[in-house]
């Protein structure tokens, strides 16, 4: 080997494994994992602390997965809709009509017709809001929120219309789905998981538990929407279709000076933004087996605080989805679980308080600071809570990090305006 050889070698650096390439790479991969290590040590020490060992267990995860779905399509669908410039504060509605959709269908013909009833419905709702908002100019607002009344009355009068005795259902229900919708659980690796969780290890332990519940008891249709996320990513921001769709939400005039149809454009999102909401009304009947009336009991606004949490990236929604979806299904699992939360959410404010603190933000820092007093008080006084705190700590703990993720947010810069051809 030469000397210049030498040298050059010298000067290389080693080739990193490809775990080590996660956490020291760049880019946004390192921030998530680095990220959900931190979360990861929270909730461990957390669980130490506590004693809760529901915190992380398998059970837990895999219903919070659950749980996080249909909020996660109806942000979906959001998201669709704002970045093509349409606000769509009718999410809960479409949701309403793709819950309707999936009974009325899944008593019908099984899971199969549920799926396509539910999407077909919220295709339609989202139709509806187009034709208001791009043909007819109605302010986006106006439109959503005539869509959520109207919803919630057109089910109920189909219900009435077409469900009685003799059909097992009611005006307030549909009969039974005929048929599960399927699920599967990797045998060798749950058990496996299952066993490291029940040692109790610290950190070892509650990342069996939460990879424990992401291959046991999942449903099929869990997995196709974990997939969306990645793909419409994909389709929003590497193809010319997402490309010019995005155009429409941030400048439509540039957009049309440059041969975009923009109005083609809009009624597609929109369109696809009804149909995703109406999915996540899917995803509510799957859990029950059974329409029921209120049964989305404002998911489809909750998708919408989602993703402006997200700020409007796939990535941060689902983000946004998961973090309700897990304190849903802690009330659900367990009460004191709820209490050990707030520690949790204690330790989180105490770092943006210190994260703010080194920025100088200190008005900022104060307001975590007394926040997180507050969670440290409620777990330190709570010892059995009732029942309106425990619906009441999913919305609590989303409008928190709502408030802490405000001051970094981009919308789209036409999102909600009305917008005609040929004028400015």
């Amino acid at each position: 080997m030469t000397a210049v050889q030498l040298t050059k070698g010298a000067g290389t650096p080693p080739p990193r494994s490809a775990m080590a390439e996660l956490f020291l790479g760049g880019g946004p991969a390192r921030r998530a994992a680095w990220m959900a290590l931190g979360l990861m040590l929270l909730f461990s020490l957390a669980r130490v602390i506590s004693g809760e060992e529901r915190l992380t267990a398998a059970p837990t995860i895999s219903l919070a997965l659950g749980l996080a779905v249909p909020i996660g399509l109806a942000a979906l669908g959001g998201l669709f809709s704002e970045r093509a410039g349409v606000v769509n504060i009718g999410l809960e509605g479409m949701m309403i009509l793709g819950t309707w959709g999936a009974g009325w269908a899944g008593y019908q013909w099984g899971w199969q017709g549920a799926l396509v009833g539910g999407l077909v419905l919220g295709a339609v709702g989202g139709l509806l809001h187009a034709v208001t908002t791009v043909t007819f100019g109605v302010d986006h607002v106006v439109s959503g929120v005539a869509i959520n009344i109207l919803a919630a009355g057109v089910v109920r009068f189909l219900s009435e219309l077409l469900y009685d005795e003799d059909t097992g259902g009611g005006p307030a229900q549909s009969p039974p789905m005929k048929g599960d919708a399927p699920e599967f659980t990797v045998p060798l690796l749950s058990e496996g998981l299952r066993h490291v969780e029940e040692r109790h290890w610290f950190l070892v332990s509650d990342a069996a538990g939460v990879l424990g519940g992401l291959v046991t008891d999942i449903s099929w249709f869990t997995v196709g929407v974990v997939l969306l996320i990645p793909l419409s990513f994909f389709l929003l921001w590497r193809t010319s279709f997402g490309l010019r769709l995005r155009s429409c939400g941030e400048n439509p005039t540039a957009a049309d000076s440059l041969g975009v149809p923009v109005y083609r454009f809009k009624y597609i999102a929109v369109v696809i933004s009804g149909a995703l909401a109406g999915l996540g009304g899917v995803a509510l009947v799957y859990y029950a087996d059974i329409y029921r009336e209120g049964q989305t009991d404002g998911r489809g606004f909750i998708g919408l605080a989602a993703l402006i949490f997200g700020n409007w990236r796939p990535g941060g929604l689902a983000a946004g989805a998961g973090l309700f979806g897990y304190s849903d299904a802690l009330s659900v699992r367990s009460e004191t679980a709820v209490v050990a939360l707030l520690l949790v959410l204690a330790f989180l404010l105490l770092g943006v308080a210190v994260y703010q603190a080194i920025r100088r933000q200190l008005v900022r820092a104060g307001v975590a600071l007394v926040f997180a007093a507050i969670a440290v008080t409620g777990y330190l006084t709570i010892e059995e809570p009732d029942g309106s705190l425990l619906s009441f700590t999913p919305h609590l703990i989303t409008l928190l990090v709502l408030s802490l993720a405000s001051q970094r947010l981009q919308m789209p810069k036409a999102d909600g305006l009305v917008w005609r051809r040929g004028e400015n």
